[in-house]
């Protein structure tokens, strides 16, 4: 198992670093180079940088990932994809995304776009917050003890 971050936008990435770090599990941190960091990663983390474009680090994912990985994204469309290849696929913020919860995820998406498309404002996602990071630690550590 690999785990893989779509990190551009990814509150968590500590988080995961320090789970994986702990049971050797090699993580993947893909962002764009607009992010280009110098910290040093521990042994078991990479870091790949894909260009600014919109989709780039999407494609690269896609590319990387099999069945048996595990990604952390906000992005219900790279979040299908995975799904489709058979991979574990969590949200930041504590859930998991399945089969059973994608299609609607992708076309509650797909309303808010026409909204905005149409002049109407939308809300954005909540903020962050503490409990949120809790229920992610809780999933990604009951993920990894499967």
């Amino acid at each position: 198992m690999n785990i893989y971050i779509d990190a551009d936008a990814c509150p968590v990435k500590d988080i995961i670093i320090t789970e994986a770090v702990k049971r050797a599990i090699p993580v993947i941190i893909v962002t764009s180079i607009s992010h280009f960091s110098t910290v040093i990663q521990p042994d078991g983390v990479k870091t790949i940088y894909v260009d600014n474009g919109a989709e780039a680090a999407d494609y690269r994912i896609m590319q990387l990932i099999h069945k048996e990985d595990l990604l952390v994204t906000q992005d219900y469309g790279l979040a299908s994809l995975a799904l489709a290849k058979g991979s574990t696929v969590l949200h930041h913020t504590g859930f998991q995304y399945s089969h059973e919860n994608i299609d609607q995820l992708l076309q509650s998406r797909y309303l808010s776009a026409m909204e905005r498309k149409s002049g109407k404002r939308t809300k954005g996602p909540k903020a962050f917050t503490e409990n949120d990071r809790i229920k992610f630690r809780n999933l990604l550590n009951q993920q990894l003890s499967n």
